[in-house]
């Protein structure tokens, strides 16, 4: 069975707001689902975005795959960031924790130390020659009009 996290539609007519499911990749949009992890309304102001991301990692772990925009919402949320470091993709030093991304970093291993690589300069690019100055134009234009 392909699990997949998708938005639901729901509200009136010209006014949605979705809900956030896991659900067989077989069924309808709006058909039965798995479960509700979050909802999304694009309609406030600023829009609302509120997402378990302890259900949505776990959902994540076991092989769901999100569309696109629930990918979004998911970063949004710090979703995808929790799960990253959970699966050792990315490191929690230097890494300045969202406000979805502070259970992440409190749950990082914290015995887990990435040393700072240094930028080395690269190969000389190639030289720029410098443009004429816009008094040497003017100057140049006067001459040949004379």
């Amino acid at each position: 069975m392909a699990v997949k996290m998708r938005l639901m539609r729901m509200g009136k007519k010209k006014t949605p707001s979705y809900r956030v499911v896991v659900v067989d990749g077989r069924s309808p949009r709006d058909g039965r689902y798995i479960e509700q992890i979050g909802r999304y309304d694009p309609q406030q102001d600023p829009s609302l975005v509120e997402i378990d991301n302890e259900k949505a990692t776990s959902w994540l772990s076991k092989g769901a795959q999100p569309t696109e925009a629930v990918e979004k919402l998911l970063n949004i949320s710090g979703a995808m960031n929790t799960l990253k470091v959970r699966t050792g993709q990315i490191h929690t030093v230097g890494l300045k924790p969202s406000a979805g991304a502070a259970t992440a970093v409190a749950a990082a291993d914290e015995n887990q130390v990435v040393e700072p690589v240094e930028a080395t300069p690269g190969p000389p690019g190639p030289e720029v020659a410098e443009e004429p100055a816009a008094e040497e134009i003017v100057a140049d234009t006067a001459t040949e009009e004379e």
